[in-house]
């Protein structure tokens, strides 16, 4: 899907980019390089149209989604390494 397409379905969805990869749990500079790519993950692709049809539906999925206490992912091992000596 592209990155376009993708905005659009959050439009329908009726939720910013900001809020939507808060409520996901993946951090928004990561969604934002989809921007540069032209297109999404498939994954990323069928949360946004899921939303879209949810929220057309009237489904309340923002609490649905807060209710999975989903976590975010760090990263282990990012960044400059110091050498041992």
């Amino acid at each position: 899907m592209t990155f376009i397409n993708f905005k659009k379905l959050l439009l329908d969805a009726e939720i910013s980019l900001p809020k939507f990869s808060n409520l996901i749990k993946v951090s928004e500079k990561n969604i934002q390089s989809y921007k540069k790519k032209g297109e999404v993950p498939n994954t990323i692709a069928v949360i946004a149209a899921c939303f879209a049809v949810m929220n057309k539906d009237n489904i309340p999925y923002r609490e649905m989604i807060v209710e999975l206490n989903l976590e975010a992912k760090t990263k282990v091992g990012a960044g400059f390494k110091k050498k041992d000596k």
